[in-house]
C-alpha cells in the first residue's frame, strides 16, 4: 500500500473516531491506565487536536482547562506515556488510554494520581477473599522455597472455585462459567495465540502478561471440568521421576 493510501486510511480512522465521541464543550475525559499493572494513573481532558496528536505521535497529549493550551505529558519531566491502545466507551463520552509510562504519572512523584485512599468502607466479599488469601500467605514462611514459589496457583484455584459456586455479578470469572466450556476454550485459544505472537516478537514484557492470562484461563477450564490442579502437579511429578533417556 502506498504512503498516500496509508495517510488516507489514518485520516478516515481519525474522522470516524471523532464522529463517535460525544464532545462536551469540545472536550472528552481521558482515563489513563498502565497497560501492564492495570493501575489507573490519571484523568485528563482531550480535545480534537490533542487526540489527533496522541494518535499521530503514539504518546499522550491533553488539553489544559486551566492554562487553555495543549500539553504533552512528560515534555518537561521526561515521564512520557507511550500509548498501547485507545478506546472509547459505549456512550462515546469517555476515552480509555492504555499506556507504558516512563516514570510517575502524578506531579507529586507518585506513580498514580489516585494515591489518596478513603478508608472505612464496608468489606466486600472480594476483599474478604483477598484478606483470606493474605492470611494464608503468612504461612508461606513455613513452606519450602519451591512450595512458596507456586503458592499463588493454589490460591488462585481456590478463588476461581469460589467464583463458580457464588457467581458474583459482574465478575469476569462468573461470565466465563455462565457462557460455558466453549467460551472458555475459545479464550484459551486466543491467549495461546497471543502468547505465541509475544514470544515471536521477543517481547518479554508482553509475554509475561500473555502467559499469565493463559494460565488463568487454563485454571478456569480445570475448575469447569472438575480436574484438580493437584492432579496436574502429580502428573508432572511422575514424569519428572521417570528414568531419563538422554
Amino acid at each position: 500500500m502506498s504512503n498516500t493510501s496509508n495517510e488516507i486510511k489514518e485520516q478516515l480512522s481519525l474522522t470516524q473516531v471523532v464522529e463517535h465521541i460525544r464532545w462536551n464543550d469540545g472536550l472528552v475525559p481521558a482515563i489513563v491506565q498502565d497497560a501492564e499493572t492495570r493501575d489507573v494513573l490519571m484523568m485528563a481532558y482531550m480535545n480534537r487536536e490533542s487526540l489527533k496528536l496522541s494518535l499521530e505521535s503514539g504518546e499522550t497529549w491533553f488539553w489544559s482547562r486551566s492554562r487553555q493550551e495543549l500539553w504533552h505529558k512528560g515534555a518537561t519531566s521526561g515521564n512520557v506515556q507511550q500509548i498501547t491502545s485507545l478506546k472509547y466507551d459505549c456512550d462515546g463520552d469517555t476515552l480509555l488510554v492504555e499506556v507504558k509510562p516512563n516514570g510517575p504519572a502524578c506531579h507529586t512523584g507518585e506513580v498514580t494520581c489516585f494515591h489518596n485512599e478513603i478508608t472505612g468502607l464496608p468489606e466486600t466479599s472480594e476483599q474478604a477473599s483477598v484478606a483470606n488469601s493474605t492470611s494464608s500467605g503468612q504461612n508461606d514462611a513455613a513452606l519450602s522455597e519451591a512450595e512458596a514459589r507456586f503458592a499463588v496457583l493454589g490460591e488462585l484455584e481456590s478463588v476461581i472455585a469460589e467464583r463458580e459456586r457464588e457467581r458474583p455479578e459482574g465478575a469476569y470469572t462468573t461470565y466465563l462459567f455462565d457462557k460455558g466450556v466453549d467460551k472458555i476454550l475459545k479464550k484459551i485459544g486466543e491467549e495461546a495465540s497471543e502468547t505465541i505472537i509475544a514470544a515471536k516478537n521477543k517481547d518479554n514484557d508482553e509475554l509475561r502478561l500473555e502467559v499469565s492470562d493463559l494460565m488463568y484461563h487454563l485454571l478456569v477450564l480445570l475448575q469447569e471440568r472438575k480436574l484438580p490442579l493437584d492432579d496436574i502437579m502429580s502428573e508432572l511429578s511422575r514424569r519428572h521421576e521417570r528414568p531419563r533417556r538422554d
